[in-house]
């Protein structure tokens, strides 16, 4: 069961037992009364913040050049050695190194529900999960390509991308997930 699944649960079994039974303004009140409403938001805007710099420090690095095995700035990157390298610079999270890896390591989810700063995965060596980007929104991810190119945005919606995708992971926020179950224990 997933991390995020436990503390939905916890919310809400928390203010079931709590709550009256009168409905959902009940509901609202009861967790502004408890604080639990402005707590929340709180850790809302740290996950934003999160994601926000994650994404200004992968653009950041738009240009250096592909190198296979690579992930420093210095040497050049290739796909997973970038998006190792920009959760760990951005996050201090060490994923592994190679995007199979990476993609089993972090939460599968639904294409429609890409959010910045998920990963997208594709098939560009007639082998599952051989590239990895980090995704920025609308339609768009960044990485670093292959040998020859360098650090890029580009549109999943091209045919290139669009044939080749192999999934989408979310790294877990197991931050984010302690707050709100620290949260709950503390009401």
């Amino acid at each position: 069961m997933s991390r995020w699944f436990c503390v939905l649960l916890l919310v809400f079994a928390n203010a079931t037992y709590a709550a009256p039974k009168n409905g959902g303004d009940d509901m609202e009140h009861l967790l502004a009364e408890r604080g639990l409403i402005a707590q929340l938001q709180d850790v809302r805007h740290g996950m934003a913040d999160r994601t926000s710099e994650l994404i200004s420090t992968a653009m950041g690095f738009i240009g250096v050049p592909y190198r296979r095995g690579g992930n420093t700035a210095e040497t050049g990157f290739d796909c997973s050695g970038f998006v190792r390298a920009i959760y760990e610079k951005a996050q201090g999270l060490a994923l592994p190194r190679v995007a199979r890896e990476q993609a089993d390591a972090t939460e599968v989810i639904d294409k429609q529900d890409l959010r910045p700063g998920d990963l997208v995965f594709f098939n560009t060596m007639r082998r599952a999960f051989s590239h990895v980007g980090i995704y920025l929104g609308d339609g768009k991810f960044i990485h670093a390509p292959r040998s020859g190119a360098s650090v890029r945005v580009e549109d999943m919606g091209i045919s290139y991308w669009q044939k080749r995708f192999n999934g989408a992971r979310r790294v877990s926020d197991e931050e984010a997930a302690d707050d709100i179950v620290r949260l709950i224990q503390q009401k």
